[in-house]
């Protein structure tokens, strides 16, 4: 993108690789370069231009696409892998801004993805606040800002977080899952303070200590 400005940056590159619930790339992908307007180019700001001059990217737009050309060849290779409309979500790092920029400029594309999201700065932020040594532990990105390897980045990361955060291949048992549910369940009609006895009440009985 030229910019994080919705009504006035466009998208000069976009890249896509599908993979299965698995998370394997089930090919190397597809990397679409955007021809913008002038408007859009002239209105970089430093940031932004040096971004990508120093990635390749600005001397690579002399033979980029328009956009219903890009706009074809991404849908035709997503529809490849997924013929069905609605199934496959949108994933990636901060991708909800990448959603906004391809529902303004290229909505045949969103509209055949499913309507959520899955978003790996998500489990970046919850890793941070629930298991530091796995956020620190996290790999390392090149951070070239080129979209394809980004998106290949951020497959790994999330290939990670599964690792590190959900070790069982099988996940929890249907009894402990029942458990958790109703550990977070809250009755509305109780006070916070006896909420918290609630919670106290199933924590004691959970490690077998009496009830105070």
């Amino acid at each position: 993108m030229t910019g994080l400005d919705l009504a006035h940056d466009e998208l000069i590159e976009v890249a896509a690789i599908v993979t299965d619930s698995d998370l394997n790339p089930l090919d190397g992908g597809i990397d679409v370069l955007i021809k913008p307007n002038d408007a859009a180019l002239a209105q970089m700001n430093d940031f932004v231009r040096n971004m990508h001059s120093s990635s390749g990217l600005l001397d690579e737009l002399a033979d980029a696409e328009s956009l219903e050309e890009a706009t074809a060849q991404v849908l035709s290779y997503i529809k490849r892998h997924v013929p069905v409309a609605k199934k496959a979500p949108l994933a990636g790092n901060s991708v909800g801004t990448d959603k906004m920029f391809l529902d303004k400029d290229m909505p045949a594309v969103t509209d055949h993805l499913h309507y959520r999201i899955i978003d790996v700065s998500s489990f970046k932020e919850l890793a941070r606040r629930w298991y530091p040594r796995a956020y620190f532990r996290s790999p390392d990105k090149a951070g070239d800002h080129r979209a394809l390897a980004d998106i290949a980045e951020s497959i790994d990361e999330l290939r990670y977080y599964r690792a590190a955060l959900w070790p069982s291949d099988d996940g929890p048992t249907s009894e402990e899952c029942h458990a958790a549910a109703e550990a977070v369940t809250s009755d509305p009609t109780l006070t916070r303070a006896q909420r918290k006895q609630a919670e106290l009440d199933r924590i004691s009985e959970a490690v077998g200590r009496p009830k105070w």
